[in-house]
Parts: structure tokens; C-alpha cells; sequence
């Protein structure tokens, strides 16, 4: 049985690794098809990968109330946020840029759990999360200084996802009557599926390309992103407070500018490293500055 600095240790590093290989999926994914096809058919595979799990282990039936919340979950977290991430990407902005933007969840994330949900963001936590911001710009200026063209509303869609996942975020930590990871998976990925098909064949993007390659990529998303990444997310969500779990966004840029240097040959710059440096430093910050709780987290997660 493993303890609860370990499991937070596991949850954290998992969470890093799984959700900054999304960034690299969605340009594997556009690289062969449309963003819509690309996420209609990652979460159809995901949604089946959940579902037969689910009847497999027979979980427990669960109230009308809780899956109607973890569907509108879905479709925040799940639904508005990836869609705006892959519009961005298909359109230019490069995966660490997509991926920073989208880290500046922390700060707006702090500044809302107060009103919330009652929760103390320190001092020290609020200086972590305005060094996390400053690493961001640096990055983002790097982005705009490469020449590339890049419609400047392809960055705010970044900034679109964000939000839709921290609203998400704060209504799934507000719950009064919260359920599992493993039952709640399975309920957003199957509505974030339902949804994303409705609009692929109203759109005409319901065929996938004959490619391996794009199955590749969708099995890739399916299983390290959807299935990985947001189950990692929610168990740190469960395990500690909004701000300290959503500063973990702050450790994928790195990683996901070594997946883009080794698997595309992208070039990280000096500004780059920097703001990388930065919002590292920032999350130490807010690490050591996380208020110790007393109850016992490791209630009702799995």
C-alpha cells in the first residue's frame, strides 16, 4: 500500500507526463486530419476503452444528479478546452506555445478559489504562480519573434481553453458529493464523445484518413492524454487544493518541448529555456508554500 507522500509523488509525475504528450498528439493527430476528425475519433476509442473497463469491473450505479455534474465536466474540461487546443495548434501556434498559454490556469484558477470554494492561497504561492506568468511571456514572446504566421486568434484560443478548464476544474472541486476517478472518466469521455460526433458529421469530418499514422496518433491521445492525462488531474484534484494542482501545468512545458525536439526537431531558443527555467522556479515556490492539511485527502478518489 503505498503511502500519501508517495501516491502524491506517483500522481504528480504521472500527470506531468501524461498531459504534456496531448500537445504532441494533437500535432500528430492535424498532421493527417482536421482537428474535429482527430478528436471525434480519440475519444469514440477512449469512450470504448472506459466503457468495457467499466462493465468489466461493474462498478456501482451511480445517481441521476452525479452523472449529469460529471457531464457538464466533460464538456468543459474535456469538450471546449481540447478543441480550442487543437484549433490553435492546427493553425499555427507551435505545441510548447499552445502549452504555456494555456498554464497561465494556475493564477486565474488561485484568484477564483478564494470567492469559491474558501480556499488560503499563501503569499509564497501567489509569488510562485506571478513567476509562472513571467516564464510564460517569455516563451510566448520567443513564439511571436520566430516569423512564423500566426493569426494572432489562434493564440486567444489558447487562453479560450484555459478557462473552459478552469471553470470545470472549480465545479468539480465545489461538489458537495463528489465520486470516484475511475467512475467519473468514464461518464465525460462518453458525453465528449457523443459530443464531439454529433459535430464531426454535421461538419463533414466524421471519415478518418486511411493512415496508419493517424491511428497511431489517435491511440496515442486516447491512451496517454484522455485516459492518463485527465485521470491523473482529477486524482491530484482530489489529493490537494486547486492552486497547487493546477501549478502542476507548470512542469509540461518543459517536457513538451523535449517531446517536440526529439520527435520534430523544433528549436528551443534561449527566451525559451528561460521561461522554462522560470516557471519551475515558480512552481518550487508554490510547493513550499502549500498550507499542510490535517484531514485525510485520500477519501472518496478512487
Amino acid at each position: 500500500m503505498f503511502s500519501y507522500k508517495q501516491i502524491n509523488i506517483i500522481a504528480a509525475v504521472g500527470f506531468v507526463i501524461m498531459w504534456s504528450s496531448g500537445f504532441i498528439g494533437a500535432r500528430l493527430g492535424t498532421a493527417e486530419a482536421s482537428s474535429m476528425t482527430v478528436l471525434m475519433w480519440r475519444f469514440i476509442v477512449a469512450a470504448a476503452i472506459l466503457g468495457m473497463w467499466w462493465v468489466l469491473v461493474k462498478r456501482k450505479k451511480l445517481s441521476f444528479k452525479s452523472i449529469l455534474s460529471q457531464s457538464l465536466i466533460g464538456l468543459f474540461a474535456q469538450g471546449g478546452y481540447l478543441y480550442c487546443v487543437f484549433l490553435s495548434v492546427e493553425y499555427g501556434v507551435s505545441a510548447g506555445t499552445s502549452n504555456l498559454i494555456t498554464t497561465l490556469q494556475p493564477i486565474v484558477a488561485a484568484a477564483l478559489a478564494g470567492p469559491i470554494l474558501k480556499e488560503i492561497t499563501t503569499i509564497k504561492q501567489w509569488g510562485g504562480l506571478l513567476l509562472g506568468i513571467l516564464g510564460v511571456l517569455f516563451v510566448v514572446y520567443a513564439d511571436l519573434g520566430t516569423g512564423a504566421q500566426v493569426p494572432l486568434w489562434a493564440y486567444a484560443l489558447s487562453f479560450l481553453a484555459m478557462l473552459s478548464l478552469v471553470g470545470a476544474t472549480l465545479y468539480e472541486k465545489g461538489l458537495k458529493h463528489p465520486i470516484s476517478v475511475v467512475d467519473a472518466l468514464p461518464i465525460q469521455t462518453v458525453i465528449t464523445a457523443f459530443l464531439f460526433t454529433v459535430v464531426g458529421v454535421a461538419t463533414g469530418s466524421a471519415l478518418p484518413p486511411a493512415t496508419t499514422e493517424f491511428w497511431l496518433a489517435v491511440l496515442w491521445l486516447a491512451g496517454f492524454s484522455t485516459i492518463g492525462g485527465y485521470g491523473f488531474y482529477w486524482l491530484n484534484l482530489k489529493l490537494g487544493s486547486v492552486t497547487r494542482v493546477s501549478s502542476l501545468m507548470y512542469l509540461t512545458p518543459p517536457v513538451t518541448m523535449l517531446w517536440s525536439f526529439f520527435m520534430f526537431g523544433d528549436q528551443i531558443g534561449v527566451l525559451t529555456i528561460i521561461g522554462m527555467i522560470i516557471c519551475l522556479v515558480g512552481v518550487w515556490v508554490i510547493k513550499k508554500g502549500t498550507l499542510i492539511k490535517t484531514s485525510n485527502p485520500i477519501q472518496n478518489t478512487y
